[in-house]
């Protein structure tokens, strides 16, 4: 059985940085489709940003173009999300999901991910 293990998170003031890391075990990495989707109280899961790890197909929400990048290291299995220039309403409960994949590109949707992280909480205060 796959793992995906987020550590990272945490709070930050409106402007700053903050970094999360999303660490795959038990699947074929080379072959995922691997995204970051974030979710406040009442509202729908989102996507923020996803990356085929097989390939170099990337997707970015409106709302984070040009201040999020999402980035794999394959040695350590690992995806991350630099989010740089944070904003209040950035602040979210943030999973990594997982998808195996050999299209090349990625899904954006959160129902067509089977594998999901814990969350982690980003809080961005102004």
């Amino acid at each position: 059985q796959g793992q995906l293990v987020e550590p990272g998170g945490g709070s930050v003031q409106a402007g700053g940085s903050l970094r999360l890391s999303c660490a795959a075990s038990g699947y074929f990495f080379r072959r995922l489709c691997m995204g970051w989707f974030r979710q406040t109280p009442g509202k729908e899961r989102e996507g923020v940003a996803t990356i085929y790890t097989g390939g170099d197909y990337t997707y970015y929400a409106d709302s984070v173009k040009g201040r999020f990048t999402i980035s794999q290291d394959n040695a350590k299995s690992t995806v991350y999300l630099q989010m740089n220039s944070l904003k209040p309403e950035d602040t979210a409960m943030y999973y990594c999901a997982a998808r195996p994949s050999w299209s090349g590109s990625c899904v954006t949707r959160f129902d067509e991910y089977p594998f999901w992280g814990q969350g982690t909480q980003v809080t961005v205060s102004s």
